[in-house]
């Protein structure tokens, strides 16, 4: 790791810290070395990065000292929360302002906090367009993580936010996947009528992160917004037919009713798909495809995706249970 700039990568066992690690891993320049950060050292994810050669190193952002203790020496960070792993906004913040101060005390010279939109910004608490959600939210895993900019921002750190998409791996290991309706049809379900939805492989979020990493001070102290594609959810069934020559339809269904579908975080997700849907202009201007191929020329489109995961979603598709 001599003279090579030290990324710490917070997350790094889960979908985007992982993508970053193994692309820092696989830079054919070598210009940058990775600390992966994990709560568990020991687990089978952890051990397979130290074997790719990364620097494996225990931490958990619930302790800011060792978070420092992780970054310390490190050239710059990439800072992620797991909202659905406690489904609480408050201990999502907590994290982010846990990892800013630590940025700040171990003297980064860069940060990437991976955020989303504070949604109450467009739909105040007393909009009855939809629910209010923990009495101070509209889309929790949305609001909370544009609420912590903020730290990032005043923490005196070169930073930059960086504004995710829809995962399509979301179809293999979040249950959005197609399920059968009574009449036997397989379906993909989101309440987003016509609208289209920004959406990226959650291993090109790391590639581009990497691309932003290596732009030096390009991206620092601004908002980077990014996606592989923008696609209406019939156009997706569309191209899932496609590739597993499996009839797919698409079931748009009205956002009160995805709320009532009663599996954990319904509600959120119900939320989350009416403000794709009643603000996709914002929603997908935020987002730079062009951009995005730019840090990430490997950028891969959705066909090549589903490719590339055919098996995976068949499982799905035969109800069986994907792993990571």
């Amino acid at each position: 790791m001599e003279n090579r700039k030290v990324i710490a990568v917070v997350g790094a066992t889960g979908a985007q810290g992982g993508g970053l690690v193994r692309s820092i891993l696989n830079e054919v320049k070598k210009e940058f070395a990775v600390r992966a950060i994990t709560r568990d050292a020991n687990s089978p994810k952890a051990k397979e990065l130290k074997q790719l050669g990364a620097e494996v190193v225990q931490a958990n952002v619930d302790d800011k000292d060792s978070i420092v203790k992780a970054f310390n020496g490190a050239y710059g960070a990439y800072c992620v929360t797991f909202f659905w792993e406690h489904f609480s906004p408050e201990k999502e913040m907590e994290h982010a302002i846990n990892m800013a101060l630590a940025a700040k005390e171990a003297g980064l010279e860069h940060v990437i906090w991976s955020t989303l939109e504070d949604t109450r910004k467009w739909i105040p608490l007393d909009d009855k367009r939809m629910p209010t959600l923990m009495e101070k939210y509209k889309v929790p895993h949305f609001d909370a993580k544009g609420a912590s900019n903020a730290y990032f921002e005043k923490s005196g750190v070169p930073y930059t936010l960086l504004l995710t998409s829809f995962y399509w791996d979301n179809f293999i290991y979040f249950g959005l996947g197609p399920t059968r309706g009574m009449d036997g049809k397989l379906r993909i379900t989101m309440p987003i009528g016509n609208a289209k939805l920004p959406g990226i492989a959650a291993e090109d979020i790391g590639k581009s992160v990497l691309g932003i990493f290596k732009a030096g001070k390009k991206y620092q102290n601004k908002t980077v917004g990014i996606a592989s594609e923008k696609l209406t959810g019939k156009q997706m069934a569309e191209a899932i037919t496609k590739v597993m020559g499996v009839e797919i339809g698409f079931n748009d269904i009205a956002a009160d009713d995805y709320r009532k579908l009663g599996f954990p975080g319904a509600d959120d997700l119900g939320n989350m798909f009416q403000f794709n849907k009643e603000f996709e202009d914002n929603f997908c201007k935020s987002r730079d495809v062009k951009l995005t191929k730019e840090l990430n020329p490997q950028l891969m489109s959705f066909d090549t995706w589903l490719s590339k995961n055919k098996r995976k979603l068949e499982s799905v598709i035969k109800g069986e249970a994907a792993t990571a």
